[in-house]
């Protein structure tokens, strides 16, 4: 029989794996991801099992044990090993960052050094350090304060330069659904001339609920960067915009209502990425930067006042004041959200817009805003006809399209028979123009985005069938009577 001294001893690696006995390994819902939950310092912090956090937790447990760091091979196949455990011999857990929730419940998370949620019920909310939900940290996430009870949402006013009665309802309204696990979320779009503090109305709105070492950011590269912004802040907010390419807009649109992006991993020729999140986002900018239809149909739009002389002061005075405010104005914002979860199922909507989820949500929360019922809507119905409307300014084939239909009330024909009739009636400067559809499957695209649009503020119908010869896709364009 052997010595147990005779025995090898373990390698460093071997030693690396069993400190995480001490901690709880699994994988996320996206079967990819491997994450370590483990106590410290009397609470329970989540980490992935490639970060640094859990990197140095291993590292710190391992120099207790050994009074010397492992070396870096030995931490490298340590950690392959606890992936793979991870991924393929433990269960899944729903992996959230800042709000996640369940059936009766939203949790936001406090991010701060204790790890404390806060709890937001139909009954209230409390501070809680044992959540049922799971959260992790991202780099540059900024912790929320404690929020204290007994405040008015109305406060938040005198931090904001909104314009109307209306506006305060909207970006109240925002905020609140921003505070849902699940959107869709309707995109915050601040308008205005310089001196308008737009972008201290953006900085204010992400203070309140995802503070973010860098709150601003300025336009992505590519969908990749919007993707993986998206994935590590439950908000995004995009300063100082001049325009927004296609890319950009049609992203957006699919963060605001949910949509997946999957790319190439990096290294690997044919191994994917998936993300799929849904996230409340925020754009300033001088101009009109939102035009496409799309996006326009899930915005809440604007515009913002230029500031007077005699009410402007200093940045410092400014932010101590809203420092000051903010734990009372995060207790308002959660009495709002208590208020639409006790009595979101309860609403009943004559119309359901585009954004159901959105308006049910917001009409059940008026109580918190100040406004008595059927403020909301009134409020998001002319903000959703302003946008229609500007969706059809900006698109400059509209008034040739009217033109052609004053006459008969009804068009037919092939896309390619549609642009050239547009082509011949209407002058070169607008044909000039970057939005004049250059291709019939252009001039097909763009009726398809704007035909609610079109149908709503124009009485002009548009339709595709199979009527042409030998097939052929035709478009029919009816204009009501009662529009000619």
């Amino acid at each position: 029989m052997s010595n147990p001294s005779d025995l090898p001893s373990p390698s460093q690696a071997q030693v690396l794996i069993a400190i995480t006995d001490f901690a709880t390994i699994f994988h996320g819902l996206d079967g990819e991801t491997a994450y370590a939950s483990m106590e410290i310092n009397g609470h329970q912090e989540t980490w992935p099992v490639r970060s640094k956090g859990f990197r140095d937790w291993l590292v710190r447990r391992f120099f207790e044990l050994q009074k010397k760091p492992p070396a870096t091979q030995a931490l490298t196949d340590a950690l392959a090993s606890i992936e793979a455990r991870a991924r393929f011999g433990h269960g899944s857990r729903d992996v959230s960052i800042r709000v996640a929730g369940t059936t009766d419940a939203i949790y936001l998370d406090l991010a701060n050094p204790k790890w404390e949620v806060v709890e937001v019920t139909g009954d209230g909310w409390r501070v809680t350090g044992d959540p049922p939900v799971t959260f992790r940290r991202a780099k540059g996430m900024a912790p929320l304060p404690h929020p204290v009870p007994g405040g008015s949402l109305s406060e938040l006013r005198s931090f904001l330069n909104l314009g109307t009665e209306a506006d305060w309802i909207l970006l109240a309204a925002w905020l609140v659904a921003a505070v849902r696990p699940t959107g869709p979320y309707p995109v915050l779009v601040l308008h205005g001339e310089q001196g308008s503090a737009k972008s201290t109305a953006a900085r204010v709105v992400r203070a309140l609920l995802d503070p973010n070492l860098a709150p601003l950011r300025a336009q992505p590269r590519d969908e990749r960067d919007v993707m993986i912004a998206a994935k590590n802040a439950w908000a995004l907010s995009f300063d100082n915009l001049s325009h927004l390419p296609t890319w950009l807009s049609d992203a957006l649109a699919r963060l605001a209502t949910g949509g997946g992006y999957a790319t190439r991993e990096l290294y690997s020729d044919t191994e994917e990425v998936i993300i799929d999140v849904q996230r409340p986002v925020i754009l300033n900018g001088i101009e009109e930067i939102v035009s496409r239809a799309d996006l326009l149909d899930r915005a809440l739009i604007l515009e913002l006042p230029t500031i007077d002389e005699d009410r402007r002061q200093p940045e410092k005075d400014f932010w101590s004041a809203f420092e000051t405010a903010r734990p009372r104005l995060l207790g308002a914002l959660l009495d709002a959200v208590s208020t639409a979860l006790q009595g979101h199922r309860e609403v009943a909507l004559e119309r359901l817009p585009r954004l159901a989820d959105f308006a049910v949500w917001a009409t059940a929360a008026e109580p918190a805003f100040g406004c008595v019922p059927g403020d909301f809507m009134a409020a998001y119905t002319g903000n959703r006809k302003a946008a229609t409307a500007l969706a059809l300014e900006a698109c400059p084939i509209v008034p040739p399209l009217r033109d052609l239909l004053m006459g008969a009330g009804l068009w037919s024909g092939t896309a390619t028979e549609l642009l050239t009739t547009l082509n011949a009636t209407t002058v070169e400067e607008t044909r000039r123009l970057k939005a004049w559809p250059k291709s019939p499957n252009a001039v097909a695209g763009i009726l398809r985005r704007l035909a609610p649009s079109l149908r709503g503020m124009e009485g002009l119908e548009v339709s595709f069938d199979r009527g042409g010869h030998a097939g052929t896709r035709r478009i029919v364009l009816t204009l009501k009577e009662a529009e000619r």
